[in-house]
């Protein structure tokens, strides 16, 4: 509630303020909100960019103190090479573990915001509402009885940043090679079914947060030398 009293809502009433087209209003709400977390997203990648790099002597670590007798020296000398470094394996959960209660403010402010009903974007005729692109002859279970095209487009985006981003921290902690299936492939897949009755407005913001997250993550990348 406290996200939404003291930064969207102002930002989105200052944005409204100067223009009346309300899809472009959260394209640019989610811009800055991507800008106020991007250090810490930049600091992230850094430390993860050095665990990726650091995994050829964890393994010697773990080549050299095998066995469960050895687990506290080799712990010890993990964490001992991570100080040296200054990376962290939990570093790469600071962005999401922020993003949070910012997802879970825009899910509850899209669909009460009296400014989005009856407001039309691209095919949504109700931001406020879900768009529907193809109303089905029957009704799916959990699913609905439409088509809506920004979650499907939400989905796709979660699909494709998940698949990089795991992709990248597997290779550097392979411990979450496991947990790939679920956040690459069931979750995406879980939120076309949970979000396919939300507000397009919510569904078009969380495409746009993906679509800018990958953005970032490539201009991240142009930006560090891994020499």
């Amino acid at each position: 509630r406290w996200i939404n009293t003291l930064i969207i809502i102002p930002v989105f009433t200052f944005l409204g303020s100067f223009m009346s087209n309300y899809g472009i209003i959260i394209l640019l709400l989610t811009i800055f909100i991507k800008l106020l977390l991007f250090p810490f997203t930049y600091k992230s990648y850094m430390s993860q960019a050095k665990m990726r790099l650091l995994a050829p002597e964890i393994k010697e670590i773990n080549d050299k103190y095998p066995g469960q007798e050895n687990a506290m020296v080799r712990q010890q000398k993990t964490m001992e090479l991570y100080s040296k470094a200054g990376a962290s394996p939990f570093s790469g959960c600071l962005p999401m573990l922020l993003q949070m209660p910012i997802l879970v403010a825009m899910f509850s402010f899209f669909p009460s915001s009296i400014e989005l009903r009856g407001e039309s974007f691209l095919w949504s005729h109700d931001l406020s509402s879900y768009d529907s692109v193809l109303n089905l002859p029957f009704n799916i279970p959990f699913y609905g009885d439409h088509v809506s095209l920004f979650c499907l487009l939400m989905a796709v985006a979660l699909f494709v940043f998940s698949y990089i981003n795991y992709n990248q921290s597997s290779a550097s902690q392979p411990q979450m090679a496991g947990m790939k299936f679920m956040m690459v492939y069931m979750m995406p897949m879980m939120m076309i079914f949970w979000f396919n009755d939300y507000s397009s407005g919510l569904n078009y913001y969380y495409f746009l947060s993906s679509l800018l997250s990958m953005a970032q993550t490539f201009l991240i990348r142009t930006m560090v030398d891994d020499n």
